[in-house]
């Protein structure tokens, strides 16, 4: 007796469902908008066709919005997580760029929504936010701020020549297999260079060579590999050697500027003794700032084309590092400083912060 009540409560229940879930008919749906346009309520349009009050404002309600009472195109299988819970997906990603995955993973888990990490991935992509690699970039004071946006604010009337008759120099490492490391973050288009999206990087943790160079707008310098541990005095050998036979081999004239970042050794007392001597003007230029320097665009070129050499030993790599140097085309040189102003310009936008540069 008591198998039999459990079988018909289930059989009720299961009648309950499938009325609960029918879908009324086309002649069904016209009758109720045909009522309603007669001035009947929903109240009344309910208990004469008996169907639920709720069924019958959803009806009119789409009839209002699309003007037709047939069945419109469905968007496919329902998401497993509710509007409230994407929501704070996209707000765990934005204000924490550098969540995994895994992370997001665990944190829907928690409200008691599990879905997979393509789910996930999905809902942030549709939201505008896609994985990227950080950008490193040089962690900057408010003070190296300040004084980049003072420099790109003076100089951005300059005129093109100014620009032409400067020589650009700078040291770099040069690791014999390349820097692999990659952090994603999410992120949304034009963002890549802010802040919360970039690793801050101190210059010269080291590597295999370091190497100085230099280039102008009509094309690349000379290139010297660095030998044991640079001072000033190993700094000022490698101008003495090729600074001027750069400026004469670019046709710069005697009237050129040269670049060079403030490292101490740069900035030696001795070392400006010697610009002094040689009557070389030396652009003055802020701390912590190689958004501003287009060499900088140099290196990241040839440590590509060199790593797809695939060196073998130091002695290959300082060969090719040379090599690429030389195949530098002028063209590309005097790109970087025709659109100097460019960059100028971002890094006023930034108030001198780090740009796409």
């Amino acid at each position: 007796m008591h198998l039999h009540c459990d079988k018909s409560q289930r059989s009720v229940k299961s009648a309950e469902s499938i009325m609960k879930n029918k879908e009324h008919t086309r002649q069904v749906r016209d009758t109720v908008v045909k009522k309603f346009k007669a001035g009947f309520g929903y109240k009344n349009i309910s208990q004469a066709l008996n169907i639920p009050r709720s069924t019958v404002q959803a009806i009119i309600l789409k009839w209002k919005e699309y003007q037709t009472t047939a069945n419109l195109p469905r968007p496919g299988r329902p998401s497993k997580l509710s509007a409230h819970t994407r929501r704070r997906l996209i707000r765990f990603a934005a204000k924490r760029p550098m969540i995994t995955l895994d992370e997001l993973q665990r944190s829907t888990a928690e409200v008691g929504d599990s879905v997979h990490r393509t789910t996930i991935s999905r809902i942030l992509h549709k939201s505008g936010l896609h994985g990227r690699v950080a950008r490193r970039k040089p962690f900057l004071k408010d003070i190296h701020k300040k004084c980049c946006l003072k420099f790109a604010t003076s100089h951005l009337g300059d005129t093109p020549n100014m620009w032409k008759k400067v020589l650009w120099s700078d040291e770099t490492k040069i690791e014999l297999f390349g820097n692999n490391a990659k952090c994603y973050v999410w992120r949304k288009s034009n963002t890549a260079h802010h802040p919360e999206h970039t690793i801050p990087t101190v210059k010269h943790g080291g590597g295999s060579i370091m190497v100085w160079a230099c280039f102008s707008s009509a094309g690349t310098g000379k290139m010297v590999k660095i030998d044991g541990k640079m001072d000033g005095a190993k700094h000022r050998t490698i101008l003495e050697e090729n600074l001027m036979e750069s400026a004469k081999d670019l046709r710069l004239g005697w009237r050129f500027v040269f670049q060079q970042d403030n490292d101490p050794k740069h900035k030696a007392k001795s070392t400006m003794e010697w610009f002094k001597n040689k009557h070389i003007q030396v652009l003055e230029w802020p701390s912590q700032s190689p958004d501003l320097n287009p060499i900088e665009n140099l290196w990241k070129e040839l440590k590509n084309a060199v790593h797809k050499c695939s060196p073998s030993n130091l002695t290959e790599l300082e060969l090719f590092c040379k090599e690429e140097w030389e195949k530098m085309s002028v063209s590309r040189c005097a790109k970087l400083i025709e659109t100097y102003p460019k960059r100028l310009t971002a890094v006023i936008a930034a108030k001198g912060g780090a740009t796409k540069y």
